[in-house]
């Protein structure tokens, strides 16, 4: 279920606030976090942002296009080895 219109966008405070200190510094730093939950916003494009993805940052450069979208969605948690292959059908 999605969040209602009226509360607008869900940012936890203290990613806010890094991000203005960060943006006002002029210092092109990775803003390491473990907020997957919050939305992307404006101000946060052009800034990098370290995404915790339960066992390690993964870094994320901020777009336009990824306005509106959580932080969480550009961080997998799991990693895809591929189907196992049966060695019947390959064996002829």
């Amino acid at each position: 279920m999605t969040r209602s219109i009226w509360k607008g966008p869900f940012v936890d405070g203290f990613l806010f606030k890094k991000a203005e200190v960060l943006r006002s510094s002029g210092r092109n730093d990775v803003i390491k976090i473990w907020s997957r939950r919050s939305a992307i916003l404006p101000q946060f494009v052009g800034l990098t942002f370290g995404v915790h993805n339960g066992k390690k940052y993964i870094p994320v450069f901020v777009t336009e296009d990824m306005i509106g979208h959580k932080f969480g969605e550009f961080s997998p948690t799991r990693t895809y080895y591929g189907h196992a292959v049966d060695k019947k059908v390959k064996r002829k």
